[in-house]
């Protein structure tokens, strides 16, 4: 077990009687879901709870985004398979944190809810934010079982979308009062549009000014299916011939798509109009640097990164799977099609591309519904309701039989 911030140990005068959550994750790295959660540490009051976070496997650099000084972040380096023998371990740990609450986050941190029961913490929170390629639509039993497993362990559940809501009601069979729908929420300050003339962006080798940029950021993993935008690209550009000539393709992460993306772009002879920089830090400046954003997952929960193109003041081309649907609206903010299409992908790029001024009024409407329904400090303060609201219902004296 390694402790990634071990100065800050030492609580201040008072600390120990503000409740501690123990938020625990498969691994603390760039990406949505620890996106969310360093917000929620971030702007959470520090005076209602204290965090710690446990990561499953590792801890990455990205653990500096956490703002809090007091909040420690531990690696407990988790081998491959199930984490029975990690048990010990955990329960040992979290006998030592004594956390009010345990927060769990996919499927992949479940299993750490009956430890966390055995270890006395009185609140055990788990959280579903998106899918698995191996589970596009919800419909393995498997992983449906395994849920079913764990649930006497959860305390309560949230979820970060309609769509997840429905699955743990419907097809889990949690009830309906244990189950709290908490959509994520955008830092609409950072996220926010850059005015009439974009500004350059550091290493980047195409021009905001000139160029029409149409860009992802993401892991660059399966269930987010980069390759269908490389493809949708390509198709684009060809059948739009010199109409395209100032489009631009920027997809910003890493990980196993990204060969993929670079065969399919340099096969079709348009290597030089695409930029695959890697991962990247700057995310709210590349955001403002783009004309368009554009979503191809197989799957999604409640996409941050959608939330923070609506924010800076993009029109969004996502596909029509998970909580998409709840943050896209079709000819207002952007478009959706289908999963796994490169041809009606295309063809929505294509239409913002050739009608400026609809594109422009798109952003101008997804920063405003940003700005209304996705506010970071009601994300916050839902979570806070129902860690309060679960701490209350421990803590209250039992009736007399």
């Amino acid at each position: 077990m390694r402790d990634l911030n071990p100065t800050s140990a030492g609580l201040a005068p008072g600390a120990r009687e503000v409740p501690l959550i123990a938020h625990i994750v498969y691994r603390f790295d760039t990406g949505g879901l620890e996106n969310g959660l360093v917000n929620l540490i971030n702007h959470m009051p520090a005076d209602a709870y204290r965090h710690v976070v446990i990561a499953l496997t590792e801890v990455t650099a990205f653990a500096q985004r956490i703002q809090r000084s007091d909040v420690r972040c531990i690696a407990l380096h988790k081998p491959p398979g199930h984490a029975l023998r990690l048990y010990p371990q955990l329960w040992r740990l979290l006998r030592e944190l004594r956390p009010a609450v345990v927060h769990t986050r996919n499927l992949a941190a479940l299993e750490c809810a009956a430890p966390a029961w055995a270890a006395g913490v009185p609140v055990r929170v788990h959280g579903e934010h998106g899918r698995d390629v191996e589970d596009l639509d919800g419909r393995n039993r498997k992983y449906q079982w395994i849920r079913r497993l764990y649930r006497p362990w959860v305390s309560h559940y949230v979820a970060l979308s309609a769509d997840l809501g429905a699955y743990l009601r419907e097809r889990v069979g949690v009830a309906a009062a244990d189950v709290s729908q908490i959509y994520n929420g955008v830092d609409t300050v950072r996220f926010r549009p850059e005015g009439a003339v974009p500004a350059a962006l550091p290493g980047c080798p195409f021009d905001p000014a000139q160029h029409w940029l149409v860009g992802t950021v993401g892991r660059m993993q399966a269930v987010k299916d980069q390759p269908t935008l490389a493809r949708a690209f390509v198709r684009m550009v060809q059948t739009l011939g010199e109409h395209a000539g100032h489009a631009r393709l920027v997809m910003v992460g890493d990980g196993p798509m990204r060969a993929q993306v670079q065969a399919i772009v340099d096969e079709a002879g348009l290597s030089q109009r695409v930029w695959l920089p890697g991962e990247r830090q700057d995310v709210a400046d590349v955001m403002r640097a783009l004309s368009c954003f554009a979503l191809p997952s197989r799957a999604e929960g409640i996409s941050n990164t959608i939330l923070e193109a609506m924010a800076s003041g993009l029109p969004v081309v996502a596909t029509r799977v998970g909580g998409n649907a709840e943050l896209v609206s079709e000819g207002r903010t952007g478009h959706l099609v289908p999963p796994g299409d490169p041809a009606a992908l295309a063809m929505a790029l294509a239409e913002l591309l050739t009608e400026p001024r609809r594109s422009m009024t798109m952003g101008l409407e997804a920063r405003d519904v940003a700005e209304r329904q996705f506010s970071l400090q009601a994300m916050v303060a839902r979570y806070q309701a129902v860690y309060d609201q679960q701490l209350r219902r421990v803590r209250s004296p039992k009736p007399a039989p």
